[in-house]
């Protein structure tokens, strides 16, 4: 794709001029034509891209974000109200983003258009950025005559949905913070503290205890091979990466998290928030409960609730009720349980989901609130014994040194 630097009118006989990608200089006129710019001028610019560019593009830096796809979504929301023809729209829009790499996709989607292809067809060319979700909703959109209502749930959906992620952020900042400053604290006592200590009672010649000496030696070990510790420490965390790309170790971690004492249940509840809103918005714009079930598993980004989810499907295939296949599941509480059953049997199940996801996101924005009166009890506990031990092993020999100097 190559960039252009281009020259024409509008519709009030102003010129206008600027640079935009395009596959040809033909493609840009068409697409400067559909923004209702007559082009007097379009001329091809030779731009070698830096080796920072470059760099960024192999590191992903510069990705849409969900702030860049929440933006779209709702200027198109507010473009096909306004009756403004897609292609149209999306050149306004790719000539008015700042991520360049947004800008890029939106034009390699309105060439897509311009070939005669759907719009759920050129978003499905760019899956990193549009969701399955988005793309179906879009598809049923198209099918239905109702793509800008379909824009407008997806915009109510991706905000609300970005504030459920900022608080599962939020529910492990706290305690990831407190990890590490316990962490530095160990790290410190082992190199700094205990050596001082060591020499007092080296020079005393006192008989120590066994666990003060498990604490000197421990302390000589990482003072004389920290550097050993440092890169297993590397090593250890470089390794669970990788392990958790593989598609054991993501579903082993994912359900680690959501078994974490307290936390793990925030981000449970979370989750099933970002399920029951999007099955809602499926079902909503008309996506047959099946297919629904299917594209909103891999909504929650979670694959060990994702399993749980297809297993829900699959009962459902089998002529059980979403209560029922639910309720297997092991994961919604009776109260929610109810609510869905109610919905079933009302034809209302849309509507009572949406009530689920309101109902775990008004308690998880309780909890995350209240996330440091969860956490305390823990820290209180850690810290506790690690005062226990400098007590009993470094405090106990001490007090006899202390002895020993007053006789």
């Amino acid at each position: 794709m190559a960039v252009f630097q281009y020259k024409g009118r509008n519709q009030a006989g102003e010129l206008v001029e600027g640079q935009q990608e395009a596959d040809s200089s033909e493609a840009l006129a068409g697409q400067l034509s559909a923004a209702s710019i007559t082009p007097v001028a379009i001329d091809e610019l030779k731009i070698t891209e830096d080796f920072s560019e470059t760099l960024k593009k192999l590191l992903g830096i510069g990705k849409p974000n969900a702030d860049d796809l929440i933006l779209f979504t709702r200027q198109m929301y507010a473009l096909a109200k306004s009756g403004v023809p897609i292609i149209k729209g999306l050149v306004l829009i790719a000539n008015s983003t700042r991520n360049k790499i947004f800008a890029q996709t939106l034009r390699q989607i309105i060439d897509d258009l311009e070939s005669g292809q759907t719009v759920s067809g050129a978003l499905s060319h760019h899956t990193g950025i549009f969701s399955p979700l988005y793309i179906n909703l879009i598809r049923v959109g198209e099918e239905t005559g109702n793509l800008e209502g379909v824009f407008l749930r997806l915009y109510e959906y991706l905000d609300t949905d970005k504030v459920t992620l900022e608080q599962i952020k939020s529910a492990l900042f706290y305690p990831s913070v407190v990890l590490t400053a316990i962490v530095a604290a160990i790290i410190f006592l082992m190199a700094k503290v205990i050596p001082v200590f060591a020499q007092a009672f080296d020079k005393f010649r006192l008989e120590l205890p066994i666990q003060t000496r498990i604490i000197i030696a421990m302390s000589d070990f990482f003072a004389d091979y920290w550097w050993l510790l440092l890169g297993l420490t590397i090593a250890a965390i470089v390794g669970l990466r990788h392990y958790v790309k593989t598609e054991a170790g993501r579903f082993k971690w994912h359900r680690f998290k959501l078994r974490l004492p307290r936390i793990g249940d925030i981000l449970l509840r979370a989750t099933l928030a970002r399920f029951s809103r999007a099955f809602a918005m499926s079902n909503t714009s008309g996506v047959p409960i099946l297919q629904g079930l299917t594209i909103t598993a891999k909504a929650v980004d979670n694959d060990y609730m994702e399993a749980k989810i297809n297993k829900m499907r699959n009962d459902v295939e089998r002529g059980e009720t979403v209560t029922r296949s639910a309720r297997n599941t092991q994961l919604f509480t009776p109260l929610v349980l109810q609510m869905m059953e109610v919905g079933e049997e009302t034809g209302r199940l849309d509507e009572m989901m949406q009530e689920v996801a309101e109902f775990y996101e008004r308690e998880v924005a309780t909890d995350v609130k209240n996330i440091t009166q969860i956490i305390e009890p823990i820290l209180t506990v850690v810290m506790g014994l690690m005062v226990l031990v400098l007590a009993m092993g470094v405090f106990v020999p001490m007090w006899d040194m202390i002895k020993l100097t007053q006789r």
